[in-house]
């Protein structure tokens, strides 16, 4: 019996094959939906750059430049999200330790929140929860790294604790988990990634 609960610990922070293309896809009732678009083709004030360097660019997007915070975070205090539907594209520029992206939801402040994130220089994307600034894995699979210089999507579908993960419209990440039921939405870099960000759409039950 002990050996087969150690083995099950060890299991949970493996990566995984991620949902099979029969898992059904979580979908927003349409009742009550707020929706939340920045094309950062215009300075928007409800964003808060709580860490990092980031700025709009002529050419409509946005751009953390930042290479010495061991993470960075922007989160749009428009509207908080409890269920769901987020979708950002991300274009991981440079970076020699970490090149990558994430989209932040459910975020009480720019310390506690969901992360779902991929890396130009890995070959995974993970789920995590962040709270009071230490960041824990609780889901992760396998994938092809995102290649350097080009766009991706990355979709987040969150509905009471199930949550699904998409990178370049793939479903990779189905998983549940209870730490956060309502909060802001963002963006996400870490140390040396140069990231840029644009079309941030946002579909979902503003939080009561």
């Amino acid at each position: 019996m002990h050996k087969l609960l150690v083995s099950a610990v060890l299991l949970l922070g493996c990566d995984s094959n991620g949902p099979s293309a029969n898992t059904p896809r979580l979908e927003i009732a349409a009742q009550d939906k707020v929706t939340v678009n920045d094309d950062f083709e215009k300075d928007n004030p409800k964003w808060r750059f709580a860490s990092g360097s980031w700025e709009r660019k002529k050419s409509g997007v946005l751009a953390q430049t930042s290479k010495d915070n061991a993470f960075n975070v922007a989160l749009l205090e428009e509207t908080k999200f409890s269920d769901a539907d987020v979708t950002v594209r991300f274009r991981p520029v440079s970076g020699s330790e970490d090149a990558s992206g994430g989209l932040v939801f459910r975020a009480k402040d720019e310390k506690n929140f969901f992360l779902v994130r991929a890396n130009a220089l890995e070959t995974n994307f993970r789920l995590y929860t962040v709270k009071d600034g230490k960041r824990d894995q609780i889901a992760s699979t396998k994938v092809a790294a995102p290649a350097l210089g080009e766009w991706h999507p990355i979709r987040v579908v969150a509905k009471g604790a199930k949550v699904q993960a998409y990178l370049d419209r793939k479903l990779l990440i189905d998983h549940e988990d209870k730490s956060f039921s309502a909060g802001w939405v963002g963006l996400w870099t870490k140390a040396d990634s140069v990231t840029e960000f644009d079309d941030l759409e946002i579909s979902g039950v503003a939080a009561r």
